[in-house]
């Protein structure tokens, strides 16, 4: 957990956000976002789904427990949708082996 200071600012920067609208978007204050990133605060769960869900990262990665930024957003999709591409996932897994 000791990288999540660091990767929240990074990944606010890179938004080109600055933290008042950062802690606009998850409703909490500009004071709280700084102490996130000096590492004087951590966020509770619902605030780090948040936070995640803003950049488009797991909360793994916000906490330093994977290093893949990357993660699909399929919050638009159906479940039927969202089954396809498991599949289409798995067959790709599988034919990388």
């Amino acid at each position: 957990m000791t990288k999540f200071g660091e990767r929240l600012k990074q990944l606010r920067k890179e938004a080109n956000m600055t933290q008042k609208q950062l802690a606009k978007c998850i409703w909490v204050t500009k004071a709280t976002i700084s102490n996130y990133e000096l590492y004087e605060r951590m966020p509770p769960p619902e605030i780090l789904v948040k936070i995640a869900s803003v950049f488009h990262v797991s909360t793994d990665y916000l906490l330093g427990i994977e290093d893949k930024k990357q993660a699909l957003d399929v919050s638009d999709l159906t479940d039927e949708e969202i089954r396809f591409l498991e599949m289409a996932i798995a067959l790709l897994r599988k034919k990388s082996k």
